[in-house]
């Protein structure tokens, strides 16, 4: 009887929450209909907004309050997005929101006139206005703009999440990242921020004398890093071509023709998954230096970042999650075998043979497949043991030439390359290299790329017969380093995910 009493009041509970539910929506239909009813009256007076093609904005909220002192008394003219509203008889106050924050408006039917005064109490929250006035203090001490002329620049017909919520759907906040900038201030600087990040890395980079280029997304060969490609075809030509997976390939080739400092911010696309810190679009950025080798892309990986966290953050320390990363001091540099002892207690200098490698792998419970060598055996130790621990800036330098096929070997030890990567807060942030421009050499390191393709390496690299004529030709001794810039925006803005840092994140179609 019990039971039966429990299941009667949960369905009790799911009718009422479905009725709930239904009674909602037939409310929110309801105000969508007043909403295009109200727009229907404004063209009917010959009052839509639509037509409206310019408006003259003088300052921007925060603006206004920033020079208060200058501006009191004064007359300025603001545009925004209303987001709250308080009609009060005959004077009404009201908050604008445009692109630096917010500002409340006085709005009198003395001031602005009573047909307009009228117009105005049917605004709805959401609407985009432009208000004309002066610069003044409430009795409360809010700084303020005493309206003298509103205008109804465009008329909202959906209605916003109730603002003390605000938009917490995590998913609908990527899929409508309008409706999430609107509601969530901290999104918006966190978009802020991204784009600081890009000026203040082309800032330095062009300080230290390098060109910013553009080279082709469409390929149809998709190296320089071991990934998975995007396939498509161009019906013009009748070819298969790939989406790019890195920037690297092109970039050398300016290098061959002389130019001596080059980089690129764009796209890559790799097709891969989706998680907290991958999306199969990204920004990547890499800068090719002759004359110089991986030590120089370190001293300037190391000068890059404390000049951008100083710009962006206005510190050389960042706070990302539970940790605090110190870039004032100078960056540890330990190389890959190294690191592995330390963290493993496996010293890969006394590993002579696969044999050996894979005895010691099935002993520390390493996981490998059969076409790993030897070095690659050491880079799964590498992201099994240590990369977690590397929160402070630290360069992991000298890659086993398993991994790296466009590195050059390190003159003393051939197994070796002068390579490193990049880390903080346990994640790779930068590639570098000194680049490989022995075209013999780089011929048998892309036939050894070619072998594991066969042997069912989808990441693997196919030869690239042009790359191979432009060092033919010869590259001086280059360094080049890949900056992955969206995980830089995250450390640079303290976000959990990816795609809190893209504007319009990869997401599974709706339809499916």
């Amino acid at each position: 009887m019990r039971e039966e009493k429990v299941q009667v009041s949960q369905e009790q509970n799911n009718n009422q929450g479905k009725n709930n539910q239904e009674n909602r929506q037939q409310d929110v239909n309801q105000l969508l209909k007043v909403r295009h009813e109200k727009l229907a009256a404004l063209r009917e007076a010959g009052k839509d907004p639509f037509q409206i093609t310019k408006f003259d904005v003088t300052h921007h909220s925060q603006d206004v309050k920033d020079h208060f002192s200058e501006l009191e008394g004064n007359q300025v003219t603001i545009a925004g997005r209303m987001m709250f509203k308080r009609v009060m008889g005959k004077a009404s106050f009201c908050n604008i929101q445009d692109l630096k924050g917010s500002i409340q408006c006085y709005v009198a039917r003395d001031s602005i006139g009573e047909e307009p005064y009228a117009d105005f109490k049917k605004y709805d929250v959401g609407d985009i206005l432009g208000i004309s006035g002066e610069v003044f203090r409430t009795k409360t001490g809010e700084m303020s703009i005493h309206a003298e002329s509103v205008t109804l620049l465009s008329k909202s017909l959906q209605i916003l999440p109730e603002k003390f919520h605000g938009l917490t759907d995590t998913d609908m906040r990527y899929r409508q990242r309008y409706v999430d900038l609107i509601m969530n201030a901290e999104v918006k600087d966190t978009f802020v921020k991204r784009s600081k990040v890009l000026s203040s890395i082309r800032r330095y980079l062009d300080g230290q004398g390098f060109m910013e280029v553009e080279t082709p997304m469409l390929v149809s060969n998709a190296g320089g890093a071991a990934a998975r490609p995007f396939e498509t075809h161009f019906n013009a030509l009748d070819e298969d071509l790939k989406l790019r997976i890195s920037l690297e390939l092109y970039l050398k080739r300016l290098i061959v023709g002389g130019m001596e400092r080059v980089y690129e911010i764009g796209r890559v696309f790799r097709n891969e998954g989706l998680d907290t810190r991958h999306n199969p679009e990204f920004t990547l950025m890499e800068l090719y230096q002759a004359y110089t080798d991986y030590h120089g892309m370190m001293d300037l990986t190391e000068n890059l970042y404390r000049y951008v966290a100083k710009e962006v953050t206005g510190s050389e320390i960042l706070t990302y999650g539970a940790h605090q990363m110190d870039l004032s001091k100078p960056f540890e540099r330990i190389t890959m075998v190294d690191a592995v002892k330390e963290y493993s207690g496996v010293d890969f200098h006394e590993i002579h043979t696969l044999e050996e490698a894979r005895a010691v792998a099935k002993e520390k419970h390493v996981e490998f497949e059969e076409r790993h060598q030897k070095g690659d055996i050491l880079n799964l130790f590498f992201e099994e043991f240590v990369e977690e621990h590397l929160i402070q800036p630290t360069f992991v330098m000298d890659h086993p030439i398993e991994i790296s096929p466009l590195t050059k070997k390190k003159p003393d030890n051939p197994e070796y390359v002068e390579r490193f990567e990049f880390f903080m807060n346990g994640w790779e942030m930068a590639n570098a290299y000194s680049e490989l421009n022995d075209p013999i050499d780089q011929r048998e390191r892309f036939a050894a790329q070619e072998a594991l393709l066969a042997a069912g390496d989808a990441e693997a690299n196919h030869t690239d017969e042009d790359f191979l004529n432009a060092l033919s030709i010869g590259m001086p001794p280059t360094g080049g380093i890949g900056f992955g810039i969206d995980r830089m925006v995250m450390m640079m803005t303290n976000s959990p995910a990816i795609r809190d840092v893209l504007l319009f994140p990869t997401m599974k179609s709706l339809d499916k």
